[in-house]
């Protein structure tokens, strides 16, 4: 039985939104450094705390994050399929894993933000894909 396609699309489409607008600050050296300006910012007045200072390693790991979740934020709105919020669930469930061991392991709590909006499109996108396997089959 396939997957409610008009609701289930908006969500994927939610996501690709988010992931665009949050993550293509991540994509150039020259974006990331005001973005970590601002990021830093923010977790100090939030009482968060700032983000630690940059390095040429931890620019380009950015880049290449937001690069990547950028062009496959594009793919998901350009041609939304039930397939892709399976796989950007599962992305997303990777991703809440290791902000959760950064977090473990004395990274920002600004991640705190982040790991919330990731588990909520994971949850929003691998739930229905969970519930779809868990169904007996019809009888024949």
């Amino acid at each position: 039985m396939p997957l409610a396609p008009v609701p289930y699309l908006s969500v994927v489409r939610a996501s690709a939104w988010y992931d665009l607008v949050v993550t293509a600050g991540f994509a150039t050296p020259w974006t990331y450094g005001l973005l970590h300006s601002v990021l830093s910012s923010a977790g100090e007045a939030l009482g968060l705390g700032p983000l630690p200072a940059q390095d040429p390693m931890q620019i380009l790991y950015a880049n290449l994050m937001g690069s990547v979740v950028v062009v496959w934020a594009v793919l998901r709105l350009a041609r939304p399929l039930p397939e892709h919020g399976l796989y950007d669930g599962a992305a997303r469930a990777l991703f809440a894993a290791w902000q959760g061991y950064a977090l473990a392991h004395g990274g920002p709590r600004l991640l705190w933000l982040f790991l919330v909006v990731e588990v909520a499109f994971g949850s929003a996108q691998l739930v229905p894909w969970l519930r779809r396997t868990a169904r007996p089959a019809a009888p024949r």
